[in-house]
């Protein structure tokens, strides 16, 4: 289960906190959505999460202990937007074990499995795979490192209705094992496979329903 208390974030160089005592709670094997316009702390709430940047208040807690950022470094794993921008192997087998260069054969397999690359040579550049490939060698990457939680920023920003269909359907998947935190502008077909979901604005989180966002998504819009 994680746990937010009061998290806040306020940067000596802005007058107003950028996260505003967000309380939060997601339990394991959950897929939690947290949805907000650009600019409205999305993002920094994930590194704060992930462990890249220090808070400036409040507690995080997995279970009932407390986490530093080292430890949400070990916890959780960050997939960037567009996070074909920052692969840095020449292979699909290079880019699992940066980083990683004792990892074995089984474990390569389990997180290409896991992603449904597993039929893929291990050979081939992350170049040379389509968006929404790279999007899921990109989970790999995060997969093979075992963390307890998923953290996505905007996971289908970029990708085609097809690609972002099949990316929805393995998050499904995935929270079978993992919990999943996602953030994005624009929910979609996350909605349906989301089980708590939030709004986050100004700094500002609150909690809703991703069935009633969903159901008014569905709703026809009315001529003007």
């Amino acid at each position: 289960m994680l746990y937010l208390k009061n998290l806040t974030y306020h940067p000596p160089a802005t007058p107003v906190a950028l996260l505003k005592s967000l309380n939060l709670e997601l339990a394991p094997q959950q897929l939690g959505l947290i949805i907000g316009p650009s600019g409205s702390g999305k993002s920094t709430l994930l590194e704060i999460l992930a462990g890249l940047a220090e808070r400036t208040g409040g507690d995080v807690f997995w279970q009932t202990q407390e986490l530093s950022s080292l430890e949400l470094q070990q916890l959780a794993g960050l997939v960037f937007q567009f996070p074909e921008r920052h692969f840095c192997g020449n292979t699909i087998l290079e880019e699992l074990r940066i980083g990683h260069p004792e990892l074995g054969s089984q474990r390569v397999h389990e997180a290409l499995q896991e992603v449904g690359l597993d039929h893929l040579p291990l050979a081939t550049s992350p170049n040379a795979l389509s968006g929404g490939q790279q999007r899921r060698l990109a989970l790999a990457v995060q997969l093979i490192r075992q963390p307890h939680m998923l953290l996505l920023d905007e996971p289908t920003a970029g990708l085609d209705w097809s690609m972002r269909r099949q990316l929805v359907n393995l998050l499904a998947k995935l929270k079978t094992h993992w919990t999943l935190l996602i953030v994005t502008h624009d929910a979609g077909d996350l909605l349906q496979i989301a089980d708590s979901c939030w709004m986050l604005n100004h700094g500002e989180l609150e909690a809703t329903d991703p069935a009633t966002l969903a159901a008014k998504k569905s709703q026809p819009q009315s001529a003007v």
